[in-house]
């Protein structure tokens, strides 16, 4: 076990890597898609439907109701049934979802429609960086899953493109943006076909000819991409003690939700928690109510999608700065860097008229907001073992979608009372607490591998000779893992990352 863990933690940065990179970067980019699409859709439903404040409020908090039931339900079925078939089955649900939204006679029938696909877009997003942080090294696994994350802003900014052109086209516009929104990801299903289980997960399951063939074939592939020789037989092999108990020892797969709050790991769940609630309510009660607040001040729908769009434009950088320094400063710094501006920035917000102010602004609360993301999504998942991560990934995110429901139902009855300023002004308050609570109680994690982020250990797998590398090419690996037999899976296949 230990040593096909070395292993994973010695391969350099190639094309498996990669590969897994886009696959589940794409799911995350139509998960941002198929969230973002609510917010652009609600000022058309809200004047068709005639729907009241509370009403719409509702209906914006669609999407994140059923996000929370799939976050928390995905994470527990994963670490039970494997992360794989999870990821597959989101990405079926939201799809299908999404296509009956469409259809909607009323707007009953359209809150339960969006519920639905929102099961769908939780699942997947909960699963997704659990799933490849169980792929990546230590040293680069920040940079890689904060990278992750950043697809998200290419789907919020794909929404606003799509609905500046869509939408006003006519009534049936909003219609006409889901079924475009729902189409390219079959695409998707049909390319993920080939993507193997985590080998972490397999080790944990007891699975371990399985385990060692997913790491075999990535190794393979990894060689070829990178022009490295393969290991050598004579090579030495590090080692890593395993941290996670075997399968007939691991009583928190038995315990459901109840086995994140042992002893080892309360403090860390009581911290991510807190952290996804203000972070999620902040989130969602900027971007999922910025075009209706922007129409209700007198801007055209037009008009309001076209500020949208560069508000959501600042997502891209504000997502991909904060993974490059997910490993400079650790993950723990870097969220309360970003949870810091953002706090900054929705105060000058609610101070700002309807002018440019308001794409200045808005843009660096986007900006930061998205940057938060980028570092959470990595930190998450590290702080717990195989055998929970899943869970502890999936119910850190369906907590924190508490807060995305509420604040879409608090700004929608709330609005006519607290005005433009008072919406920022809340945002400001969450924002801070966040602050406060990961200085103060947050786990360093940056460059550790996984096993000794779970037990407290001190680093035990050596970095390869030389500086990390980080981007594909030509390289050498020195003190490379053991050999690599070619193992032979039930079909008689080993298996492969990427398209067959």
């Amino acid at each position: 076990m230990s040593d096909l863990l070395a292993r994973l933690e010695r391969l350099p940065f190639s094309r498996p890597h990669l590969t897994l990179l886009a696959m589940g970067g794409l799911g995350l980019t139509f998960d941002g898609l198929d969230v973002a699409t609510v917010a652009f859709v609600l000022p058309s439903i809200t004047e068709e439907w005639q729907l009241s404040s509370g009403q719409t409020g509702l209906v914006g908090s669609s999407t994140l109701i059923g996000f929370f039931f799939g976050a928390l339900g995905a994470g527990i079925i994963a670490d039970r049934i494997g992360r794989r078939r999870v990821m597959m089955w989101a990405l079926a649900v939201f799809c299908l979802a999404t296509l009956v939204a469409a259809v909607s006679p009323n707007w009953e029938f359209f809150f339960l429609a969006r519920l639905v696909a929102g099961i769908g877009t939780g699942a997947e997003s909960a699963i997704i960086p659990a799933f490849l942080s169980e792929f990546v090294p230590g040293r680069l696994r920040g940079r890689f899953i904060g990278a992750l994350a950043g697809f998200f802003s290419f789907g919020y900014v794909g929404a606003a493109l799509l609905a500046r052109w869509i939408v006003p086209m006519g009534p049936e516009g909003w219609r006409v943006l889901h079924v475009v929104a729902a189409v390219p990801i079959i695409l998707l299903l049909w390319w993920r076909r080939s993507v193997p289980e985590s080998p972490r997960f397999l080790l944990a399951q007891g699975r371990t000819d399985e385990a060692r063939a997913v790491v075999e074939a990535i190794e393979r592939q990894a060689a070829r991409s990178a022009a490295i020789r393969p290991p050598s037989p004579a090579a030495p092999t590090p080692t890593v003690a395993p941290a996670d108990p075997p399968p007939d020892t691991a009583p928190s797969r038995r315990l459901g939700i109840s086995g994140l709050w042992r002893r080892d790991l309360a403090g860390r769940t009581a911290v991510l928690w807190v952290l996804w609630v203000v972070i999620t309510f902040s989130f969602y009660g900027f971007f999922t109510f910025m075009p209706t607040l922007l129409h209700a001040n007198g801007l055209t729908i037009a008009k309001s999608f076209t500020y949208s769009i560069v508000i959501y434009l600042a997502q891209i950088p504000g997502y991909y700065s904060a993974a490059a320094l997910n490993d400079l400063l650790d993950r723990k710094w870097t969220i309360a860097l970003y949870l810091g501006g953002g706090s900054v920035a929705a105060y000058l917000l609610s101070g700002s008229d309807i002018s440019a102010q308001v794409m200045i602004f808005g843009g660096l609360l986007s900006f930061f907001m998205n940057g938060v993301y980028a570092a959470i999504y990595a930190y998450t998942p590290e702080l717990y073992p195989t055998e929970v991560r899943a869970r502890g990934m999936g119910t850190a995110s369906a907590v924190g979608r508490i807060g995305g429901i509420s604040a879409p139902i608090l700004i929608g009855t709330t609005y006519p009372v607290i005005g433009f300023d008072g919406v920022f002004l809340i945002t400001t308050g969450a924002l801070a607490v966040g602050v406060v609570v990961v200085l103060v109680f947050g786990v360093s994690t940056s460059g550790r591998a996984l096993e000794e982020i779970s037990d407290g250990r001190s680093a035990t797998v050596p970095a390869p000779d030389g500086p990390a590398p980080v981007v594909p090419g030509p390289q050498t690996v020195t003190g490379a893992p053991g050999p690599v037999p070619v193992a032979v899976g039930k079909e008689g296949r080993s298996p492969r990352v990427g398209p067959r």
